[in-house]
């Protein structure tokens, strides 16, 4: 059996062991590939894993000896499922490795909206309390949480688990989902509408999969729905937000800031209008990257693969 990684840099930049990998077949992994490389080298692969590299209809269609496809991650844009579908190729996704690990990130962009901790430890570092006249500074508004409603737009697995914080933090929690069953015992807690969430919230949080319904949510007129001292937070999709408007809603002073972990482009080309906005932090789609998350994710999807070759396949994308 020949296996091909078409992107393992990512996941694994050398922490973690591919043997588990070389013992089901013929196996090579390549840090990264352009889309141009997916044709060469997956040529004669029976079984292929990507992260972020897409494998579209025509590169399906010169593979003819592909029987499976492995996806690195939770989301699955990148494959053509329906050509997938077609060739029966099997396809499997991780549908859950790094709950507590996003959980985590979005609190701590949600302490650096709050605090600009980075901010004022290289204002210390650059001298400045050494120059102060006073015992403290602080060169930002400085938020406390408790009593403040976050708003969570998505409430899975991650959404639950950043509710769960934000509740421990004695804030009030709300969300807006499809599904609304097993509804938590906190405090104040309910499903309400999105434009509800967005109405009410001081905090709003994205956790939501990408959709034709969910692309580009988060627009002018959403935003102007918002309260103008809120908080917005993305560690899911990049394009549930139209990030023109965000910027343009941010330099406005229409809302206080934003933080996200994902864009609708990554990398990001220069002239991102996040990248330049008021109060707007941005980091590099890191909130999975965790060794306890990747290596959840690096065990679950050579299961998947076990599973295929036993006749008996799991997390199947349908």
């Amino acid at each position: 059996m020949k296996i091909v990684v078409l992107d393992g840099h990512a996941v694994n930049p050398g922490d973690l062991s591919w043997a588990g990998y070389e013992k089901l077949g013929e196996l090579a992994v390549y840090p990264r590939s352009n889309p141009e490389d997916v044709i060469a080298r997956a040529q004669g692969a029976d079984a292929v894993f990507t992260s972020k590299v897409s494998l579209r209809r025509e590169s399906l269609e010169q593979l003819p000896t592909l029987r499976y496809i492995g996806v690195f991650g939770t989301g699955y844009d990148v494959i053509d499922i329906p050509a997938a579908r077609e060739r029966k190729i099997v396809v499997t996704n991780i549908p859950t490795y790094g709950t507590h690990t996003v959980a985590q990130f979005a609190c701590a962009l949600l302490m650096e909206l709050c605090h600009h901790v980075g901010l004022h430890a290289d204002a210390v570092n650059a001298g400045d309390w050494t120059r102060n006249p006073d015992w403290t500074f602080w060169r930002t508004p400085q938020m406390e949480l408790a009593g403040k409603t976050l708003g969570i737009a998505g409430f899975g697995r991650i959404g639950r688990q950043f509710g769960a914080i934000a509740n421990a933090l004695g804030m009030k929690v709300i969300a807006h989902d499809s599904y609304q069953a097993n509804a938590p015992a906190w405090d104040g807690f309910g499903f309400v509408s999105l434009p509800e969430l967005l109405r009410e919230s001081d905090v709003v949080s994205l956790h939501c999969p990408l959709s034709p319904d969910t692309r580009g949510m988060i627009n002018t007129e959403t935003i102007g729905l918002m309260k103008s001292g809120a908080f917005l937070i993305n560690t899911s999709r990049g394009p549930l937000i139209n990030e023109t408007d965000l910027a343009a809603a941010l330099n406005a002073r229409r809302i206080a800031g934003a933080a996200v972990d994902v864009l609708s482009v990554e990398p990001p080309s220069a002239d991102n209008p996040l990248l330049s906005a008021k109060n707007c932090i941005v980091t590099p789609h890191m909130a999975w990257s965790t060794s306890a998350a990747r290596g959840n994710l690096f065990g679950t999807a050579l299961a998947n693969l076990q599973a295929f070759l036993a006749g008996k396949p799991r997390n199947v994308v349908s």
